[in-house]
Formats: structure tokens, sequence, C-alpha cells
């Protein structure tokens, strides 16, 4: 047969350039003998989820730790699963996690030598190659249709076979040379196939960067290289790719493993060396007694959409997912509290060869830590970014005023004290936390613990005597005078000799006070607050608490 004669026919492009001429045209990257080069390589559904995070994170690290590049491709051969926007939403929302690309798709970069980085932009590449495998006779045409590829399924699965296109399952493998024309000629649909070389009676050892020693299987299977639209599939496009933009490192889930034999094959029949294969556990969590991993359908936890409207801290999120990236990181972190995370040396090899159990109460303790770190500004524009996106009307006009807002966080987060409040996780807790400083959230049920006699007398003559000149401790005697007139210790001292004796404490008229004020039985210092709303709130508030 003359293959030649037939690689024209199936691959009739007159431009296509020489398969050898794109090592000139993608030289070998400038870069130190352990630099890596990894990419994220998502398909453009505009779903990306924590699984995206954590491997994105983990191509970053590795390749940021040792000084190489991290860039971002679209696996777009599958023209049905694409979504408009998708690539934006992306880089978007690994931004927004802090994960940035040196180069890539939709990417503004000097480094954009590796181009085009969307797949089906470099069909011409692929199509080269794949005629130059139909002309060594490491690839074939396949007429068989859907219904026929079904049958053979069928018959496998009947026989206890192994399913797929294979040996004397291959029925297009050894067409005559006129068959191949006939059909060529009656306007048949094909789709290219790889020739396999392999066998299943032959196995290997792999060494994967996670994993370790891994046994392979040989491939075996003619599995189809360029669909009949004349876009290659995933797999043969992806060794292409991996090769001219000179990835190093291609870190990917576990499910990946078992295409594992055919992509070292394409790689050996295409003439490359393969980069290193890194395949990560799947992230796990606790149902009940039960380890299982996260799922989209009964976990919302794992889409990233759910970090982003609850308003986690982006930073406690990516801190939170190096301790599952890397065992040691926890420690390191306790010891270099205030260092960057960045500063931590990410090794892929530390990385869990198991499955990484996720624990969303450990994420929440991590973001309490990292937002307990702000200072007030940070924390007002870290709220302020959600509020933007996912606060209601009332929320956005209140975060307008910045200099309240500033004066708010100072008191609430305690910046400048000794203790630095920690409960709160998420910016929809914060933005909530500040309702009782504005007029129209301000919702109190002023849960009294006295009776009304007792809650008036306090109310009035706190009124009378208040002014916002006085510092905490004239604002406090004014509290203590107030005690006798209800019955209540001036004195915590006196209230713990003889309880008996008092209906209450001075910290019970406190507590009064500050039901009326802020709503709560408990806030920040009630003398700060009530100079924060000012004279004319105050004493308005008082008087709405009356009984």
């Amino acid at each position: 047969m003359d293959l030649k004669k037939l690689a024209a026919a199936l691959i009739p492009d007159g431009d296509l350039v020489p398969p050898e001429e794109y090592e000139n045209i993608y030289p070998e990257r400038d870069r130190a003998p352990k630099a890596e080069v990894t990419r994220l390589a998502p398909s453009p559904t505009g779903f990306i989820h924590l699984g995206n995070l954590y491997s994105a994170l983990a191509d970053e690290r590795s390749a940021h730790t040792t000084g190489g590049t991290f860039y971002l491709r679209i696996e777009d051969t599958d023209e049905k699963r694409k979504v408009d926007g998708a690539v934006e939403s992306v880089i978007r929302s690994l931004k927004y996690f802090g994960i940035d690309f040196d180069e890539g798709a939709e990417i503004d970069s000097l480094q954009n030598k590796y181009g085009p980085y969307y797949q089906r932009q470099r069909a011409k590449i692929y199509r080269s190659f794949v005629k130059r495998l139909i002309e060594q006779g490491l690839a074939y045409p396949c007429f068989c249709t859907e219904d026929e590829l079904n049958a053979v399924r069928e018959e496998q699965t009947a026989n206890k076979k192994t399913t797929g296109y294979y040996g004397e399952y291959a029925k297009c493998r050894n067409l005559s040379e006129d068959a191949i024309y006939a059909n060529l000629k009656a306007g048949k649909p094909f789709v290219i196939r790889l020739k396999s070389q392999g066998s299943i009676e032959n196995k290997f050892i792999f060494r994967d960067a996670i994993k370790g020693e891994v046994t392979v299987t040989e491939n075996d299977q003619d599995v189809v290289i360029l669909k009949s639209d004349g876009i290659p599939t995933y797999h043969f496009a992806h060794a292409i790719d991996d090769h001219f933009m000179r990835t190093t490192l291609v870190i990917r889930g576990e499910e990946w493993l078992s295409s594992l034999p055919v992509h070292l094959e394409l790689h050996k029949v295409l003439g490359f060396k393969p980069p290193r294969y890194a395949h990560t556990s799947s992230l796990m969590k606790m149902d009940g007694e039960t380890k299982r991993k996260l799922s989209k359908r009964k976990d919302p936890e794992l889409s990233l959409d759910y970090y982003r409207k609850a308003g986690y801290f982006p930073k406690a999120v990516i801190k939170y997912l190096m301790t599952l990236l890397n065992s040691d990181f926890e420690e390191w972190s306790l010891k270099n509290p205030e260092a960057d995370f960045r500063d931590f040396k990410f090794r892929i090899e530390k990385m869990s060869r198991s499955g990484a159990l996720f624990d969303l109460d450990k994420l929440n303790d991590v973001s309490k830590t990292e937002i307990s770190k702000l200072s007030a500004e940070e924390c007002y524009e870290f709220l302020k970014g959600w509020v933007d996106e996912f606060g209601t009307d009332k929320d956005k006009s209140h975060f307008a005023d910045k200099d309240y807002i500033i004066k708010v966080l100072s008191l609430v987060m305690g910046v400048g004290g000794k203790k630095r409040r920690k409960d709160i996780e998420r910016a929809e807790q914060g933005v909530k936390m500040l309702d009782y400083f504005f007029d129209d959230t301000f919702a109190p049920e002023y849960n009294f613990r006295f009776d009304k006699a007792t809650v008036n007398t306090v109310l009035e003559n706190f009124e009378k005597s208040y002014d916002p000149a006085d510092d905490n401790s004239t604002w406090f005697a004014k509290v203590k005078q107030i005690a006798p007139l209800v019955g209540f210790a001036s004195e915590m001292s006196e209230y713990k000799a003889n309880p008996e004796k008092f209906k209450g404490s001075v910290s019970d008229v406190a507590e009064i006070l500050r039901i009326a004020i802020t709503g709560m039985a408990n806030s920040p210092d009630l003398c700060t607050i009530m100079a924060i709303l000012g004279k004319e709130r105050s004493l308005a508030r008082l008087n709405a608490a009356k009984r």
C-alpha cells in the first residue's frame, strides 16, 4: 500500500508544516535544570471546583518554587462542552484565590511564545503529525459507525472480554487499499486511529512523581487520535502540546492513571520524551463513619462558588489546601506564623499517595486565624469586595462610608488591642456582625432579664447622665451610680461577697444598656460603640428600648 498516497488522501491539507520543523518553532525553554514547567489545562465548561484549585495550586507551587513557568492551556477539542465565558471564569476564579499564570490563554504576557493556547487553534499542528503517522504505517482510517462500535462492545461484554477497539475487534485495522478508497469514494465519514504496537501481556514499572513506582500494562487499544471533524482527541493533542509547550511536569487526578499506557505509547510513536507525570489523590470527606470522595451532587463545598459566596478569606483557603498538599506545611506555618506561605519549600514528592481528607471545620479555623490578622483597612477591603459582589443594597450603602466602617472594624475586630477577635470565619458573617451599627439594619429583640421598672429606671437615669465626651472610666462610674437605684451592687466584690443582698450587680446594669444599644447581651466596648454611633443615635436607642 502506498502510505504517502493514503496520507495525502486522508489529510489533504496542502499547507501543513513538516512535523520536524515544530522543534524550531517551539524551542526548548531557557530555564534552570530543575525549574518545572507546569500547566493547568481545563475544558471550557465553566465549572471549576475545589479539585481544580487543589491541582492548580500544586502546579503553581511546583513551577514557582523551582523558578519555572506555570501556563494555562484550554483543551477545547470537544466543541459540545464549550460554554461562553468559561475561560475568563477560570482565570477570574483562580485569581480570586491568588493563583496567577505566567502565560497562556487570555493571559497578557511577553512569555506567550508557545501558543496558540487553545487546542482548536492548533489543528494544523496535530494534522501534520497524524499525516506523518499514517505515512509511517502507525495510524489508519476507521469507517466503523456508532452502531457497529456498540455491537462490538455488546459482544465483548457478553463474552466477558475487555471492551475497546483492539486485536480481532479492530475491524478497520487491516482494510485493503481498495476497501479504503471505496469507502472514501462513497463519502463515508471516518476517524483516524493509532495502530497500537503494545500488548497487554507486557508490563513495566513507571515512576510516578507522587505515587512512586506504578506497574503499567502496555496499551493495545487502537484509540482514536483524529475525530471525523478533523479535530484531535484529548489524548493525542495533549501529547503534542505538552511536548511543544515544553511541559516538564503534568499534575493530574488519579482517574487519569488508566490512560497512562495510551499517553506513554503516543509519546513513543511521536518520538517525544514524555514529561514527568504526577497523579494526585482524590479529595475526600468523612460521611458519618466512612470516608468518600467529594461529590458535585452531594457536596456544595466542592464548588469554588461556595467559598466566594460565603466569603471565605482567599488566603485561608489556599493555606488550608497547602496543609493537604504537603503534610509538613502545617508545622512550618505554626513555626512561621507571619511568613508568606510562598516561602515554604513545596515538594511534589510530599503529596499524599492516598486520599487527602478535606475538613470544612479545619478550614473555618484557618480562616478565623487569617481574618484576625488583618488590619482594619485590609478587613474593610476584604469585606467590601464581598459586599460589592454578593451584599444587599443596604450592605453596599453601609460600605460606601469607608471612614465609618474603619472605625467600626477597629473596635469590633480588636485592632490595636491586646486580644484580636478570632470568631469570624467568613465575610458573610463579618458583614452581618456590623448590622447594629446602622439604623436600617438594627433589629433588636430586647431580651432583658429584668422587669420593666428595673429596665426603665436604668435607661432613664443613664440617658440623663450620658455625655459623649466621657472617657471609659467616667462612663463606667456613671453606670455604677445607677446600680443602687435598682437594688444592684455597684461593686462586683460587694456582689460576690453577699449575692443574696442584691437583685444583681453593676455588670447587669451594663448588660441592660448593652442590649438597648446593640440588641445583644455581649458586644465590644459599649462606651466606644456609643461614641461611634454618636449622642443622638445612642439616646434614641436608649429611649426606644424602654418598656
